[in-house]
């Protein structure tokens, strides 16, 4: 048994020889997992070892077997999914919360945070007069967001839908482009996900503003209960950004609870560039962002904002459990003295959402915005914006590329095109599996329009223009080897 200053030196070795693994890891220098000769599963597809080895032997076979076997997507050309690997900062922050937090209860100083980062992100994202609470991703907080909908358009009904359920049809107006997690939203909290109603985009993949008004009034005489309406700021497939302005004056009108998923492009604002677009942003009742994607978190940090957090409590809120409220100063007590960070739970989040045991995940926020600040957040939204704009400029004017969609913030949707090849879906799925393969510059691949796309989306924080760069030229040169093969007579 280590006595406590043995046991402190030791973590602190553990710590510096797992970093030294993670730094050659971030070097990019590693093949692939699955690379031929990668002999990682054999090391670590055993049967439950009877005998432990140590924690010495943990980490030597993190660093020989599992850190240089890890992800793609932390890679600077890594361009598919719209999540990135954590920067320094957020790595920092979650692994000091992991030791010295392991919850968000309390007056301690991660929980302080938890509601200052909240704080920071409404002023960062002009979301005046608004109350937060973190969550895991977007799924959760889309999730969040409209378990406040439904608790708002049910309670104006004479209803509490938390406690007692629904009882009619309700709708939810989404564009045909809107995240699928939204319908998943539908179904768990018990509206169905039948409820909501897709409407069509425009050439832009925004949504059009008069079939929205035609569902609602659809929905109006057929006596179903409109309860919230979704505007994308940015969405996931091509970044378009809807007529929030458009769209938030009739949900007011109509008096229909109005969300905008902004868990991708709402940092987008930052760039005054497109700032305009986001215009209406002021007349939402809930907004969504993730830090885990642009603001380059590691993966598990959400937040949902609301004008009105007790909303979110009547809609989540657990009943009361003796374990719990037992153990803090209770209400109504003979003037309690707060002397222990133990004494309140602090900020109820857990009545907030739908997590009770939850990481300190403010902390990874906090770090983020404290190291570089506002100025440093507006110039990587730029500089990704630029990324997305300079393969548009380049496919405007090559012979072989064409641009499919403008992008509006850091994704654009382009393909390769030879008049020697007929099916450009095939040609171009094929090369992007060999952009995949060759573990460099990897978008994924999208439908605009009926057509196949190649769909980068620049937010990694170690992502530059020569990564937007070098894909150009890999399409390029590997478009050109496929269509050739591709030729008649080859």
């Amino acid at each position: 048994m280590l006595n406590d200053a043995a046991e402190t030196g030791r973590m602190q070795a553990l710590l510096s020889q797992i970093g030294a693994g993670l730094d050659e890891f971030l070097k990019f220098e590693h093949p692939d997992a699955l690379q031929p000769g990668r002999s990682w599963r054999e090391h670590l597809d055993i049967a439950l070892p009877a005998e432990g080895v140590g924690i010495d032997g943990v980490a030597d076979e993190l660093l020989r077997h599992v850190i240089p076997n890890g992800s793609s997507v932390p890679r600077p050309g890594f361009s598919s999914f719209i999540t990135t690997g954590g920067t320094t900062a957020a790595t920092l922050a979650a692994t000091a919360a992991g030791v010295a937090a392991p919850q968000r209860y309390g007056l301690m100083a991660f929980n302080f945070l938890e509601a200052l980062s909240l704080q920071w992100l409404a002023d960062l994202f002009c979301l005046k007069s608004m109350q937060g609470v973190y969550s895991s991703g977007g799924s959760v907080a889309n999730l969040l967001a409209l378990g406040a909908a439904r608790q708002h358009a049910f309670e104006h009904v004479g209803r509490d839908p938390a406690a007692a359920g629904v009882d009619r049809r309700v709708a939810v107006y989404a564009s045909s482009e809107t995240h699928h997690t939204i319908q998943r939203s539908a179904g768990v909290l018990g509206i169905g996900r039948h409820a909501v109603r897709p409407i069509a985009c425009d050439d832009r993949g925004r949504m059009r503003v008069d079939e929205l008004r035609r569902a609602i009034a659809d929905d109006q005489r057929a006596g179903t209960l409109p309860m919230a309406i979704v505007a994308n700021a940015g969405t996931t497939n091509t970044g378009a950004i809807d007529l929030l302005l458009a769209i938030g004056e009739i949900a007011r009108d109509h008096g229909i609870w109005f969300h905008v998923d902004g868990a991708y492009g709402l940092p987008g604002i930052l760039d005054e560039r497109v700032a305009p677009l986001y215009r209406g942003l002021e007349l939402a009742d809930s907004v969504i962002v993730d830090p885990h994607k642009w603001l380059g978190a590691s993966v598990g940090v959400a937040a949902t904002f609301v004008r009105d957090r007790e909303l979110l409590r009547r809609a989540f809120t657990q009943e009361p459990a003796h374990y719990l409220e037992g153990a803090v100063a209770q209400a109504g007590e003979a003037a309690p003295r707060v002397e222990h960070s133990m004494d309140d739970f602090g900020v109820p989040y857990y009545d907030y959402g739908v997590e009770l045991s939850a990481p300190s995940r403010g902390v990874v926020v906090w770090a983020l915005i404290r190291e570089i600040g506002r100025a440093g957040m507006v110039q990587r939204m730029r500089r990704h914006n630029d990324m997305a704009a300079y393969i548009a400029q380049v496919a405007r004017e090559h012979p072989n590329l064409e641009l499919l969609q403008e992008p509006t913030l850091s994704i654009c949707c382009f393909r390769y095109v030879s008049p020697a090849v007929a099916d450009l879906d095939v040609l171009n799925q094929r090369l992007h599996r060999r952009l995949t393969r060759e573990n460099q510059n990897m978008p994924s691949t999208t439908q605009v329009n009926g057509r196949l796309a190649l769909r980068p989306c620049f937010v990694g924080a170690r992502s530059t223009m020569a990564q937007a760069q070098a894909l150009v030229a890999d399409v390029l040169r590997i478009g050109a080897e496929l269509a050739r093969d591709a030729a008649p007579g080859r």
